[in-house]
C-alpha cells in the first residue's frame, strides 16, 4: 500500500522524478553518516588529539604552534569530510526539478500538437506532471540546507573547542 502510493507519486513526476529520488537517498546518506561521526567517532579522535598534546614536553615553541596548527586542521579535514558533496547534492536538486519541468512541459506541448487544440484536461495532467519534480526538488534541498548549516556550525564549533583544548602556552 505504501509503496504503492510512492510508486504512483513517482510515475507521476516523470523520469526526472527518480533521478532526484537516488540523489536524495545519497544526500541523506551523506548527512546521516556526518551526525553519526560526530555523535561516535569524533569524540575518540578529539581525545587522542589531546592526549598526544598533553604527553609533549613543548609546547611553547614556534614548531609546537606549527605541530599543533597541523593536529587541529587533520581534524578539521577529518570534520569536514563529504561536506562539499552535501552542498553540491544540495545544488543538483532543485536544477533537476527544473528539468523535470522542462521535459514535462515538453510534453504538455507534445499533446497540444497532437490533438491541434488547447486542451484544458489533456493539458492539465501534463502541467501537474510537469510540477512535480520541482516540488521535490525544492523541498529536498531546503530540508539538505538546514541540515547542511547544522554541520557546518558543528564543524567550526568543534573546531574552536578543539583549538582552545589544545593550550599553547
Amino acid at each position: 500500500m505504501f509503496f504503492d502510493d510512492i510508486n504512483r507519486f513517482l510515475a507521476s513526476g516523470g523520469d526526472v522524478l527518480w533521478v532526484i529520488l537516488a540523489l536524495a537517498i545519497c544526500l541523506w546518506c551523506l548527512i546521516i553518516e556526518r551526525f553519526l561521526f560526530f555523535r561516535l567517532n569524533y569524540p575518540a579522535i578529539r581525545s587522542n588529539c589531546c592526549e598526544d598534546w598533553q604527553q609533549r614536553d613543548d609546547k611553547r615553541s614556534a614548531h609546537a604552534l606549527f605541530i599543533r596548527q597541523a593536529m587541529i586542521s587533520t581534524i578539521n579535514i577529518e570534520m569536514q569530510r563529504g561536506v562539499r558533496l552535501i552542498k553540491l547534492l544540495i545544488a543538483l536538486c532543485p536544477l533537476l526539478g527544473l528539468l523535470g519541468t522542462v521535459t514535462g512541459m515538453i510534453s504538455v506541448f507534445d499533446v497540444m500538437a497532437v490533438t491541434g487544440t488547447g486542451n484544458a484536461r489533456a493539458m492539465a495532467a501534463g502541467v501537474s506532471t510537469a510540477t512535480i519534480p520541482t516540488m521535490a526538488g525544492m523541498v529536498i534541498a531546503i530540508a539538505g540546507l538546514y541540515f547542511s548549516k547544522l554541520i557546518e556550525e558543528r564543524v567550526s564549533d568543534e573546531s574552536h573547542h578543539l583549538a582552545d583544548l589544545l593550550n599553547y602556552q
